[in-house]
């Protein structure tokens, strides 16, 4: 059975093309319900170019029917960007297949990996081998909570480099660099810098970003695709 890569593929060509590529991020919960409509619709009127679905935790039984939804009231190409292996879904077919190789807790280096796998392989997906690295962005956020790992601090530069490199070197075809939904700052563009230099795989920066200005700083520092999540939440408060 062969995998689709078309929706990878499309979002690679738009990061080709423009030399970045914009991803907003939906967290299919609960505490989105009555605002999820209107997400998308900012999302769809924005110049977005993709989006990806998932968060740190589902809180009910209704993901499934909430990724319908998005599906059915977007055109743009969908990555699921799992909290776990529980959000892998066969209504999308493109996936981060994720190891947070900032922390040691088992559970999110290779049981959840392995919890997932024949999922992928039985719904076809083509699952992305990504290198997932926590920063510190000012504040304990839901990934820290859940995945019960720490984050890197973005002081010392040769260890957020050192983990990098490791993701490469393990056969990622990308990094992650997130300083968590919600966070208070966002990379430090000094040690975005730094690291670029050194990392010959796309770089994904999330976490803290807010505007435009942050989006060119991040890009012109060495990130292939940037997202953002909570300033779409934040825009319907």
């Amino acid at each position: 059975m062969g995998i689709s890569k078309s929706t990878y593929n499309t979002i690679k060509s738009i990061k080709d093309q423009f030399g970045f590529c914009k991803l907003a991020l939906i967290d299919p919960d609960l505490k989105n319900d009555t605002k999820l409509y209107n997400i998308l619709k900012q999302i769809n009127s924005s110049n977005f170019n993709g989006i990806l679905i998932g968060g740190s935790s589902i809180e009910d039984d209704k993901y499934e029917q909430r990724v319908e939804f998005i599906k059915k009231n977007t055109d743009l190409p969908l990555v699921v960007f799992p909290g776990s292996s529980k959000q892998i879904t066969k209504q999308i077919d493109t996936i981060l297949y994720l190891n947070l190789i900032s922390g040691r807790n088992p559970q999110y280096l290779i049981e959840e990996q392995v919890e997932g796998a024949l999922d992928i392989y039985n719904f076809n997906i083509h699952a992305i081998p990504t290198a997932y690295i926590l920063l510190n962005g000012g504040n304990f956020t839901a990934v820290s909570k859940y995945s019960n790992t720490k984050p890197l601090s973005m002081i010392d530069k040769d260890v957020v480099l050192k983990h990098a490199l490791a993701g490469q070197f393990l056969g990622n075809e990308l990094i992650y660099l997130d300083n968590g939904s919600g966070a208070i700052n966002k990379i430090d563009i000094n040690l975005l810098k730094y690291v670029s230099k050194y990392i010959n795989i796309p770089i994904i920066v999330g976490g803290g970003l807010k505007n435009n200005k942050d989006i060119e700083e991040v890009v012109d520092a060495g990130a292939s695709y940037v997202v953002l999540g909570t300033y779409f939440e934040d825009l319907l408060k």
